[in-house]
């Protein structure tokens, strides 16, 4: 099971609450998963989810709270990613009380676009369960070890909006962009995801979805070290076999005339081609620093240029 279907499962498993936070859930689950149609010059609500026990959530409240009767019903999609299934709460006989108890129908029989203003001004329960609401409709959260994102797609800007404002009053900024032909409010940071799904009350796969992220992220911050450390080391070889390289050179050039010293780090470095200065400062007799070596090496190769150039110099002359 993914663990967006969990975090739904958790939220759908709500079911105490004033009748005030039902509604405002319910709304929002109209709203988000589907909301009104005509069928034969009368109203109907039609929702759909993805999720099963969203759907019994919604099916109960039109129930015992609406005083409404439902039908339930599962259809099957065959999409590239496999088969899906989807869920379809319908009301036909009552659709249209429905719809005015819900405020997706103002008093004047007008569609309400984004939420009934009751809920979007209501108390922080009622906010809450709105964005409760949309997300076990059409809530998306990101699987660990993926770029963290909690998304919900929305039917129209002005439900956009009215969860952009409901997350403000929570204490949230969230975004809307809009993806083809949907647009969506999204959040990004993983902290504040963390934060919306416990107040959502989706506090058990908050934790779970945060843990997961952790060991993710260290995972994927110990493969970044073992790479840059790989990176590191094939660097450094490369750089002593150059280095070994110039030194041959500088011996051929300067032939005995190389001060003791500076003859015994260049021999160092020929002996131990693949070794880091730290090492071949550890070998040397006696031990000196890796800075030390690798100064002696850099005055070989100094010296080397400069006898090399004066050689140069005197051909020309």
């Amino acid at each position: 099971m993914a663990l967006v279907d969990e975090v739904k499962d958790e939220l759908a498993a709500i079911t105490d609450g004033a009748a005030s936070i039902k509604k405002a859930q319910a709304s929002a689950m109209i709203r988000f998963g589907g909301g009104l149609r005509t069928f034969q010059k009368h109203i109907v609500v039609i929702t759909q989810f993805s999720n099963l026990q969203a759907a019994r959530w919604l099916q109960n409240t039109v129930k015992t709270v609406y005083g409404h009767e439902t039908e339930l019903v599962q259809t099957t999609r065959d999409l590239p990613r496999g088969t899906v299934n989807w869920y379809s709460v319908r009301v036909f006989h009552d659709g249209g009380a429905l719809a005015l108890q819900s405020g997706m129908l103002d008093r004047r029989r007008r569609p309400v676009r984004g939420l009934p203003e009751e809920v979007v001004q209501g108390n922080i329960a009622q906010v809450k369960a709105a964005w409760r609401g949309a997300f076990l409709s059409r809530g998306v959260l990101s699987e660990p070890g993926r770029p963290p994102y909690l998304e919900i797609v929305c039917p129209g800007i002005e439900a956009a909006e009215a969860l952009i404002y409901m997350a403000r009053r929570l204490g949230i900024s969230v975004s809307k962009r809009k993806v083809m032909s949907s647009l969506r409010v999204t959040l990004r940071d993983s902290d504040v995801i963390e934060r919306m799904l416990i107040l959502m009350g989706a506090a058990g796969t908050a934790r779970e979805w945060s843990g997961k992220r952790s060991e993710s992220e260290i995972r994927g911050k110990a493969n970044r070290l073992a790479n840059f450390d790989d990176a590191n080391m094939r660097r450094s070889a490369k750089a002593a076999v150059e280095a070994s390289e110039k030194v041959i050179h500088a011996f051929e050039v300067l032939g005995n005339d190389i001060p003791e010293n500076l003859r015994a780090a260049g021999q160092l470095r020929l002996d131990h081609r693949e070794a880091s200065l730290e090492e071949l400062g550890r070998l040397a007799d006696p031990p000196i620093t890796k800075d030390a070596i690798a100064g002696r090496i850099r005055r070989l190769l100094q010296l080397s240029a400069k006898v090399e150039k004066q050689r140069a110099s005197a051909d020309q002359d």
